[in-house]
């Protein structure tokens, strides 16, 4: 169970972010103050609250260590904090002189991202308090910042709903419409998905916004073979836009909600969440919660199995199918008989005369099957053929190399998928070159072996299969 355990109420004004360090919670609020608590009994430090900023304070952030405290503000300045005194290290002005709205320090401290309502994003040398590089997104302000655990990488998001990700370089490697109404928060897991050779990782990122949706992605980045970012699922039952999302500090549970802000404790079972009636309330999870939560893999796969109709309706509308959650509805389509459906049963017993809807309805429900097989299995997802749903042998991607983009170290790829080399190689002879999974015409027959994919496989079962 999650219980309410203290509430916290002396800003003046709306909270608009908390965060923890090991000892501490910063706050900060519309009332121009960011306070600091102190985690053994949530009493206020005697040097807090720290003020600076003249107008309302809209993030902060801890060093990995906890040592500094990072502030941004409408008033266009980023500060850095000694959270041990109080004491202001730093005043960093952003270039432009726009308020800004987000800031994030990297994993390994050495760098600060600040972004603001113009759509500028300034990198700065933690150490130094210098500009270090500066960039912009193409249209919007940016609201959301998060660093990849490795920091590699890190991913900015925008109230035009984009999700851009920049390098350690702050180049642009990727740009890509998330959410409709305007991107609110995001978060990495703190878990690579799956680990691979040649520094290959697969993290988890999830996404909320105006839109009332949850997204998650899987993102891989190395200097060898480029960024890749794919979109995984969507997390609906929101009913009101979703303000604010956090991964748990091991990766095992998301926190999503209709609050300004939310943040769980890197070292503790505590989660902070911050609400525009000036308080921050202090939840606490048990232990029987924690153990629920790692077992999410298995539950999930019981849970599609046992999905009601209703459930399978839910389904459908996170889709974009909501039309036919009708005929679903009258032939009493539930979990098991959603992931027993085929293009036969699609169109004789359903009537779903469209073919493309019907193309578009078995490939979700194929990707529900990889996922509950993957699950089931214990072998993680990006490991198996979405044609075959079988633990990848020889993968390949269906690609058409750029010659710019080889040089930068990128692979063009048609569709974005690895697939068995045999299982793809009679797909394309009996499809004419469609993707399986967009069904979209590929540019190229060409297959590319996914040598770093296929090292990670094989690495996966020198672990698991012995």
């Amino acid at each position: 169970m999650v219980k309410l355990i203290h509430t916290l109420a002396d800003h003046g004004d709306d909270v608009n972010c908390c965060a923890f360090s090991f000892s501490l919670l910063a706050t900060c609020s519309l009332d121009k103050t960011i306070r600091l608590y102190s985690l053994r009994d949530f009493t206020e430090l005697p040097h807090s609250p720290l003020k600076f900023h003249t107008y309302a304070v809209h993030c902060c952030c801890f060093s990995p260590s906890g040592h500094i405290l990072a502030s941004c503000s409408t008033d266009g300045t980023t500060v850095l904090w000694n959270t041990e005194n109080g004491q202001m290290l730093a005043v960093m002005e952003q270039p432009s002189g726009s308020p800004v709205r987000v800031c994030q320090f990297s994993p390994d401290s050495t760098c600060l991202a600040s972004g603001a309502a113009d759509g500028t994003v300034v990198l700065w040398n933690a150490q130094s308090y210098k500009l270090y590089r500066c960039g912009s997104v193409k249209d919007g302000s940016l609201a959301a910042c998060a660093f990849s655990p490795n920091g590699s990488f890190f991913v900015t998001g925008s109230s035009c709903g984009d999700l851009t990700v920049w390098d350690d370089k702050m180049r642009c490697l990727h740009s890509e419409k998330a959410h409709d109404l305007g991107i609110t928060c995001c978060d990495f897991s703190s878990q690579p998905v799956s680990d691979g050779e040649q520094g290959l990782q697969f993290f988890r990122l999830a996404s909320c916004g105006q839109d009332c949706q949850v997204k998650i992605w899987i993102v891989s980045f190395t200097h060898i073979l480029g960024f890749e970012l794919k979109y995984k699922s969507t997390l609906s039952g929101h009913c009101a836009p979703v303000l604010a999302c956090a991964f748990s500090h091991d990766g095992q549970m998301l926190v999503s909600g209709y609050v300004t802000t939310c943040a769980f404790a890197p070292n503790t079972l505590l989660l902070a969440t911050g609400s525009m009636d000036k308080t921050v309330n202090i939840w606490q999870f048990d232990l029987e919660t924690l153990c629920q939560a790692r077992s999410t893999e298995h539950q999930l796969k019981q849970f599609t199995e046992d999905w009601s109709e209703e459930d399978v309706s839910t389904w459908l509308c996170a889709q974009d199918l909501k039309d036919l959650v009708g005929i679903f509805k009258m032939n009493n389509i539930d979990g098991k008989e959603l992931l027993n459906l085929t293009k036969e049963s699609l169109a004789d017993d359903l009537k779903i005369e469209s073919l493309g809807l019907r193309s578009k309805v078995l490939r979700k429900i194929e990707e529900l099957r990889t996922k509950v097989k993957s699950l089931s299995s214990g072998i993680p997802d990006e490991f198996i053929c979405p044609i075959t749903r079988e633990l990848m042998k020889d993968p390949v991607i269906a690609s058409e190399p750029s010659p710019c983009w080889v040089i930068l170290g990128y692979t063009l790829t048609s569709d974005g998928y690895s697939y068995e080399k045999e299982a793809m190689e009679n797909w394309i002879s009996k499809k004419k070159r469609t993707s399986p999974m967009t069904n979209l015409v590929l540019p190229s027959a060409v297959l590319t072996p996914n040598r770093t994919l296929k090292m990670a496989i094989n690495r996966w079962l020198e672990t698991h299969q012995k």
